[in-house]
């Protein structure tokens, strides 16, 4: 087959590229974006690619998909869009013909390129990690070779299991990728009420609490002892209750809507006021929410 056995070019003109038939993103976002900066910028980045005879070996079915061209993208499909909308005549490549030996390593591969980018739709790179389940065999291995947690994995897989009215609210933007991955987790019958909500505080703009002058409101319940209660004309004290990480107010009825920790409370007392008033779907969803801002703070 042509290209093989050659020392592969530092550079080949856009159609010696294929797109990738395996790439997992349905659309591609800002192109224009991409296609100015290399306008300015040029190519700060290589394109990874394998030999048509190395993809061909592998993927026989796949010769009407490619076309003539020489090198199939593995990495760089976007990239690639963009070159011929910015009106360039070639790219810089650097070939691996070991990316290409499986459709799952394609997949995988392009995957893993693509994951830490904010352009890849939500439910196109869950419907990849899906399929790298059914290869891997559990979303424990896939979490793996992805260098994620389950938990990250799992999250995403939820998003496909929303109703498909949802998903299309997804796609959309009308619903939020975080509340969705939530709803997706509840039974069918529950979800669409779920996201009306989601969708409608999204949309309500938060107003902040007008500040309070000191003096005033002096009835109110002491946040963490800084407020103390006013002695009254009498002398007595008016009766306050404190609100913090271990003492909360005994009456479930008239419960703070929001929890306040003082800076030296420990981990084990913000747990317990946690679980004190939160039920156990609620504590399951924070743990969530804590494990995926964590695992986007690491990267």
């Amino acid at each position: 087959m042509n290209g093989e056995g050659k020392r592969p070019p530092a550079s080949v003109t856009l159609a010696e590229l294929a797109h990738n038939p395996f790439n997992p993103r349905d659309e591609y976002t800002d192109i224009e974006e991409t296609a100015e900066s290399l306008r300015v910028r040029g190519q700060i980045q290589p394109v990874t690619v394998a030999r048509r005879a190395a993809f061909l070996r592998a993927h026989p079915d796949q010769e009407e998909q490619i076309g003539s061209a020489e090198y199939v993208v593995i990495d760089g499909n976007r990239r690639l869009r963009a070159a011929s909308a910015a009106g360039l005549t070639e790219l810089r490549i650097d070939v691996n013909d070991d990316l290409a030996a499986t459709a799952a390593d394609m997949l995988e591969s392009a995957l893993i390129a693509n994951v830490h980018r904010v352009d890849v739709p939500p439910l196109d790179q869950a419907r990849a990690i899906q399929e790298l389940v059914g290869v891997h065999g559990t979303q424990g291995k896939v979490a793996k070779r992805l260098g994620k947690t389950p938990a990250w994995v799992s999250q995403r897989l939820a998003l496909l299991e929303l109703a498909p009215e949802l998903q299309k609210a997804v796609e959309t933007g009308e619903l939020k990728v975080e509340p969705a991955r939530r709803i997706g987790r509840l039974p069918k019958a529950q979800q669409a009420p779920a996201a009306e909500k989601a969708i409608t505080a999204s949309k309500t703009p938060r107003q902040r609490a007008p500040r309070r002058q000191l003096g005033e409101g002096n009835e109110g319940p002491t946040v963490n002892g800084v407020n103390g209660p006013d002695a009254s004309a009498s002398g007595s004290a008016v009766p306050q209750q404190t609100v913090n990480a271990v003492n909360t107010r005994g009456d479930a009825a008239s419960a703070p809507s929001g929890f306040f920790f003082p800076p030296d409370a420990s981990p084990e007392s913000i747990v317990a006021a946690l679980k004190s008033q939160l039920s156990q779907q609620d504590l399951s969803t924070v743990a969530e929410l804590l494990v995926e801002s964590l695992t986007a703070a690491t990267g």
